[in-house]
């Protein structure tokens, strides 16, 4: 199943039974339905057209809409990534409805869902309802801790009648990113960060043991990237990546609010800092005083150790 639809999944269920979309068909079709089942799809749509392999996104809004004409469903929820908020933003215009982006949690009451965002630099967090059509709501990854509820579901395959738009912009080539065993930063349900208290691109070992231990994705501060410590594409904050994992271990960050707007929607927060007046510290669930050099080999070596 695509990273992030197990989460979309066990929110969706909360308001009602959730339909699945999966483009791909073929061999992996049933692949793909038997894992919607398994986290409460009760229809799962399938295609095997070629122009989802081939062209950009207008494909995927040609089925959706013709889905979601079709079904009537009380919201669309889709994942907050860049491909998910295009995704989104063209189906709105298509349907005449309103757009949610970023929603960090989902209601319901009379009227329909309710989206929770975090704004304002993670600041304040705020309601909002889709008054006008089907509400299209994205949802950033991790706002829901997926969980397992298997049911019985219907396979419905679908023709799409795609539009003379979904095949402007064809895809010639591509070249897969180096594989990783580290879980996407943003789709990570934990995240070991470092800043300047690493001293240097040395300290990250031992953010990297850890997150490893932990089976989780490494993160590091502006500070961190700003002195070449470590890669920009592990920047979490205003000016990186925004992160809501179940559990974000800070080390050696002192908690500035650029740092702070990336991570502050984290479900558990744990800080290790040597500074007690961190202002990290005022935002975490649990803190360590101490030294991030000293403290993580410490924990890594204790998830090693076998307990009986």
């Amino acid at each position: 199943m695509p990273p992030g639809y197990q989460k979309l999944h066990t929110g969706a269920r909360v308001r009602g039974p959730p339909a699945a979309l999966f483009v791909p068909g073929g061999d992996a079709a049933a692949d793909l339905a038997d894992q919607a089942g398994e986290y409460g799809a009760t229809t799962v749509y399938v295609s095997d057209a070629p122009e989802f392999a081939h062209y950009l996104t207008a494909p995927e809004v040609d089925a959706l809409h013709q889905i979601v004409r079709a079904s009537e469903p009380a919201a669309v929820l889709i994942p907050s990534s860049a491909d998910g908020k295009e995704t989104a933003a063209r189906l709105a215009l298509r349907l005449d409805s309103g757009l949610i982006t970023d929603a960090v949690d989902l209601e319901m009451d009379e009227s329909g869902p309710v989206a929770v965002q975090s704004v304002f630099a993670a600041s304040y967090e705020v309601t909002s309802q889709v008054t006008h059509g089907t509400p299209v709501i994205t949802v950033k990854p991790n706002a829901t801790a997926p969980q397992p509820a298997p049911t019985s579901y219907r396979t419905e395959k679908i023709t799409v009648q795609f539009s003379p738009a979904a095949t402007r912009t064809e895809i010639v080539s591509r070249t897969p990113r180096t594989a990783s065993a580290r879980p996407e930063l943003t789709e990570a349900a934990i995240i070991v960060s470092g800043g300047r208290g690493a001293g240097g691109p040395e300290g990250f070992t031992v953010v990297e043991e850890l997150a490893d231990a932990l089976q989780g994705a490494v993160g590091a501060s502006r500070a961190a990237v700003d002195a070449g410590w470590y890669p920009h594409a592990h920047q979490v904050g205003q000016t990186g990546k925004q992160v809501s994992p179940q559990l974000y271990l800070a080390a050696g960050i002192s908690g500035a609010i650029q740092h702070r707007a990336g991570m502050q929607t984290s479900k558990v927060i744990v800080a290790v800092n040597t500074d007690p007046e961190a202002p990290i510290f005022d935002l975490a669930d649990y803190g360590v005083i101490g030294d991030m050099l000293t403290v993580l080999p410490q924990l890594t070596e204790r998830l090693a150790t076998p307990t009986h």
